[in-house]
């Protein structure tokens, strides 16, 4: 009778071996005095609770909830073994693992999660070249390091207030032996352009144990050559004879421009007046963010004004543009803006007009589709004409369009009876020689049977020649 308890035995001891404990959460991190929760659990009862926090065992009772580590879960009976831990301390940074043993046996199971008491980093440090300004298209490389957090930080790159993402690189972690403090740097590669100038490159860090994100950043100052606003002349609107005016451009540069007026033969460099103070070029006026406003003043418009081109130099350290104004008294006209949708309905609106007219063209010089005509040999054939009645159809239209041609050339009413006494009074050489000349009655329409015909006949001369009497032979 002693073998089957140690049978049983045998077996619970492979089935409990062959168990693992479920444990969640796998790994934690916490702040100092937050709380936390932990649970292990086996699919059997178990007999007993017991966790490891940091270096300190405890044995957990349901029933005990006045520790800093109580028991938390369903109950023992249901495997279940959980530690709410309701204040951690620095010290506990580490692992956490339970020990479950069954209700019967010695041998028990372990699970492990691991904790992180979180511990805020140092301050971040931007490191970038020592330069105060950079040129348009310079390479510009900088680097962020967060050391000594627990975690490592988190490393966010912003221009101004735009996330910077494009050129951004892998960040690197590393720590020191015996210490489990982690610092991490990142570096960033960027060709700078005259929309960077003035824009600050921020490092932001972010961790767990910071109540709000730790910035470094730099100002970027990069210098550009002069650049315009907009492309090809200007026309400046609105200006009245004998009024002033005034002949405004704006253009962005860094370091500040230098601007010259050339008005005919006369050059200014702004900020001067011609001698006689009807020309005055105002010194650049700086709107902000790079953007100048470069302005001559007209004290008085005169027509002559209004027919000249005026041209403007606006240079600096790395280069210069040159503009053309003109003078309008007209109203600045009214911009019609097209979306791309638009245009591309009116290219496929113009491609559909050409198609439609090409087809149109081929059609009614080739006689198809709806310009086919109505007497072609298909046509007579299907409506049960033979060969023969669609020839002799096809004869009587040109024989009409024939007589359309004589009737346009042959003359009308009395010119027609001075032709005939011409004729009568010819002598006979002539008559012989007209003896191949006969007069034939041509019907030129068909008259319906209630029109009586036109009192007046067409007539029209049919020219032939006599055949060779070898020939008349062959017929005969």
């Amino acid at each position: 009778m002693a073998v089957f308890p140690a049978l049983f035995g045998l077996i619970l001891v492979s089935i409990v071996t062959g168990q693992t404990v479920e444990i969640t959460p796998k790994q934690a991190v916490r702040r100092v005095g937050d709380d936390l929760t932990v649970l292990c659990k086996v699919p059997y009862p178990i007999d007993s609770c017991r966790m490891t926090v940091g270096s300190t065992p405890y044995r957990l009772i349901p029933s005990n909830q006045d520790e800093d580590v109580v028991y938390s879960g369903q109950g023992l009976q249901f495997g279940e073994c959980g530690a709410h831990i309701k204040h951690i301390k620095e010290e506990w940074n580490g692992n956490i693992s339970c020990m479950l043993p069954p209700q019967s046996g010695s041998i028990e199971v372990t699970g492990t999660m691991r904790l992180v008491v979180a511990k805020p980093p140092a301050n971040p440090q931007l490191i970038s070249p020592p330069q105060s300004n950079f040129k348009e298209g310079d390479i510009f490389m900088a680097q962020c390091v967060v050391p000594n957090g627990r975690p490592a930080a988190r490393i966010t790159w912003f221009l101004d207030d735009d996330q910077f993402l494009t050129g951004v690189h892998q960040p690197i972690i590393s720590s020191e032996p015996g210490i489990d403090l982690e610092t991490i740097s990142q570096n960033i590669t960027k060709e700078l352009s005259a929309d960077d100038n003035g824009k600050r490159l921020v490092c932001r860090a972010e961790h767990e144990a910071l109540d709000s994100p730790k910035d470094a950043a730099r100002q970027l100052v990069v210098y550009y050559p002069p650049k315009r606003t907009e492309s090809g002349p200007i026309t400046i609107f609105g200006l009245k004879i004998g009024s002033e005016g005034r002949l405004n451009v704006t253009v962005r540069s860094n370091p500040p421009p230098e601007a010259q007026w050339t008005v005919g033969d006369l050059v200014i460099t702004a900020p001067q007046k011609n001698e006689e103070s009807t020309i005055t070029a105002l010194e650049p006026l700086h709107l902000g963010g790079g953007y100048y406003n470069i302005t001559l003043v007209l004290t008085a418009v005169a027509k002559e004004d209004v027919d000249r081109t005026y041209y403007l130099r606006v240079t600096n350290d790395l280069g210069r543009e040159e503009f053309s104004l003109r003078l309008s008294t007209m109203d600045e006209p009214a911009g019609v803006e097209l979306s791309p949708g638009a245009i591309a309905g009116i290219i496929v609106g113009v491609l559909l007009v050409i198609i439609v007219v090409s087809l149109t063209v081929y059609a009614k010089a080739t006689d198809k589709w709806c310009f086919e005509d109505a007497e072609s040999p298909d046509n007579a054939k299907s409506s049960g004409e033979s060969d023969t009645e669609s020839a002799v159809g096809r004869q009587r239209s040109r024989l009409s369009a024939l007589s359309a041609r004589v009737r346009a050339v042959l003359p009308r009413g009395r010119d027609r009876v001075q032709a005939t006494a011409n004729a009568e009074a010819e002598p006979e050489n002539v008559a012989e020689e007209k003896k191949g000349v006969v007069y034939a009655e041509l019907a030129l329409a068909e008259q319906s049977a209630d029109k009586p015909p036109p009192p007046s006949t067409e007539y029209a001369e049919i020219v032939y020649t006599d055949q060779p009497g070898q020939i008349k032979e062959d017929k005969e």
